[in-house]
């Protein structure tokens, strides 16, 4: 079955590039060269939607809070920007956190293990980039022992002497499509196999199927009834 791609983005945000699947690690638009991952992408509440979340949770993640008189940064960003406009980047790097959605996050915890990683590769947003769970995972290791993240939250872990991914930073990884070292593409269903794919193309800002603005029909064709309903209902929205 060939592969759907759903090009989603804010029309008219710092990063339209002009063209129908940019691809590249940086954009080139009249505003400047603008990375990829720092492309505005969603408002958050759609964000969330997509993400599958409570939008106050992914609040939470982005600017942190306050909660029993103490002030939690957040997880995601490097500071808090009261902005309700989410990145790719972010959107990556939430993704990934919404495999512990069953759990609850150690804010404090994985907000200086990724501080850690920020540190060691110089990028605000280390998890969007493939290097640290493929070629980085013993600096990820030393991370998660120095930030004192628990074993349910670890992303490597030692299985017959190899450092390994687990669960969660496994079923992130086969969840994004890589390119010279950046998350270019997403999957939204946790159904391994469907064709529904993301990918940061602001020039329309709405649902395509290979470039093309789907009708009605097609757009429920793009998911099953039973593994994709978030989906459904955005790809809906998005064609009124």
């Amino acid at each position: 079955m060939p592969l759907v791609e759903i090009h989603v983005g804010l029309h008219g945000t710092p990063g339209s590039c002009g063209v129908p699947l940019c691809r590249a690690k940086e954009c080139h638009t009249g505003r400047g060269t603008l990375s990829l991952l720092d492309r505005e992408m969603f408002p958050e509440a759609e964000a969330a939607r997509l993400l599958q979340l409570h939008q106050s949770t992914l609040h939470y993640w982005l600017e942190g809070r306050e909660m029993r008189g103490r002030h939690y940064q957040p997880i995601i960003r490097p500071a808090a920007t009261g902005s309700r406009i989410v990145t790719w980047a972010e959107f990556i790097e939430a993704g990934l956190l919404r495999s512990y959605r069953s759990k609850r996050v150690p804010m404090a915890e994985l907000r200086a293990f990724i501080d850690l990683l920020r540190q060691e590769y110089g990028v605000p947003y280390p998890l969007a980039h493939e290097a640290p769970l493929v070629s980085g995972r013993q600096l990820v290791l030393q991370a998660q022992e120095q930030a004192g993240l628990d074993g349910d939250f670890c992303l490597v872990a030692f299985a017959d002497n190899k450092l390994i991914l687990t669960g969660p930073s496994l079923d992130f990884t086969e969840r994004v499509h890589w390119e010279n070292d950046i998350a270019v593409q997403w999957r939204p269903h946790d159904d391994p196999h469907s064709p529904v794919l993301m990918t940061p193309d602001v020039r329309f800002g709405r649902p395509a199927v290979h470039g093309v603005r789907p009708g009605a029909s097609e757009a429920q064709g793009l998911v099953q009834p039973d593994r994709g309903p978030i989906v459904l209902v955005y790809v809906q929205h998005r064609l009124v």
